[in-house]
């Protein structure tokens, strides 16, 4: 067993947030959420994505999220939801993009091939970076990046890969949670995300950002090309949760959200930590 736990810092008292309340993936589960410095207001389910999450009351200044995690029971699969296209402003690809990602498939011949080949195909248009504008801003479609290569993170690059994916007509879904490098000792800087596709019942793993951080050559499948362990607490972007104070939206809820007086989510500081609880009983 393992608990994740989040930090929140710089709040006050009465701020209003939003959090996952977590999912379940082949390899992880998770059983709990336990919470301090805040107290839990109403449970939400978000109606399309079948996933749910917490709306929460700052009660101190400072907070801390709990998320126990266990292992997942043998048969678990990853979650039906995570596999249905979903259409809106983070997903749906320009129309130059769907028709250059259906050439590419066509051209590897189809099935993995292509799948592999539009894999390929995102990671020459990334060059891994955080940049302060996404390459998707001020945009209502994920546009086709025809030449040189673009500054992106995890997010940028998986969303062009998505929707490159789901232009092609394959099942793919889009995770998020946490990863632990090896060397970091339990601690994570923020959320990641990756990619996993199904294909005449194959699910795979792809998790191009990570080979272009640690410059790992071509993207080759598997969820830990880095060592370490992740975590998934969600999957799909664009979230819509009802709330007694009306609707939060917001591109993927992995950490903790601030729902401002406006009703706009925005992203407050972490810190985030794993603990292996099985180890330091034994």
């Amino acid at each position: 067993m393992i608990q994740i736990i989040v930090d929140i810092s710089e709040l006050q008292v009465g701020d209003v947030l939003l959090a996952p309340v977590g999912t379940t993936t082949p390899q992880h589960q998770v059983e709990r959420l336990q919470v301090n410095g805040v107290r839990v207001v109403e449970m939400l389910r978000e109606p399309t994505l079948e996933l749910a999450a917490v709306r929460l009351e700052a009660t101190a200044e400072q907070a801390q999220l709990t998320y126990t995690i266990n292992e997942s029971r043998a048969g678990s699969v990853y979650p039906e939801a995570a596999f249905r296209p979903s259409h809106n402003v983070y997903t749906q690809p320009a129309v130059e993009l769907a028709e250059h990602s259906r050439e590419v498939v066509a051209r590897a011949g189809g099935g993995y091939a292509g799948i592999a080949a539009l894999v390929a195909e995102a990671e020459s248009r990334f060059a891994y970076a955080h940049p302060d504008v996404r390459f998707t801003d001020g945009l209502d479609q994920v546009p086709y990046l025809s030449c040189g290569t673009t500054p992106g993170s995890c997010i940028d690059i998986n969303t062009y890969l998505m929707a490159s994916l789901h232009s092609a007509g394959y099942e793919a879904g889009y995770f998020f949670g946490y990863f632990f490098p090896a060397e970091n000792n339990g601690r994570a800087r923020d959320h990641h995300c990756w990619v996993v596709t199904r294909c005449q019942g194959e699910v795979i793993e792809w998790d191009i950002a990570h080979h272009l951080k640690a410059g790992l050559g071509p993207t080759q499948p598997g969820l830990n090309p880095r060592p370490g362990w992740r975590v998934a607490l969600g999957h799909t972007m664009g979230h819509v949760y009802p709330t007694a104070l009306g609707e939060a939206s917001v591109r993927l809820l992995a950490e903790p959200h601030r729902i401002t007086a406006e009703g706009h989510c925005e992203r407050v500081v972490v810190g985030i930590q794993a603990l292996d609880t099985s180890r330091q009983r034994a």
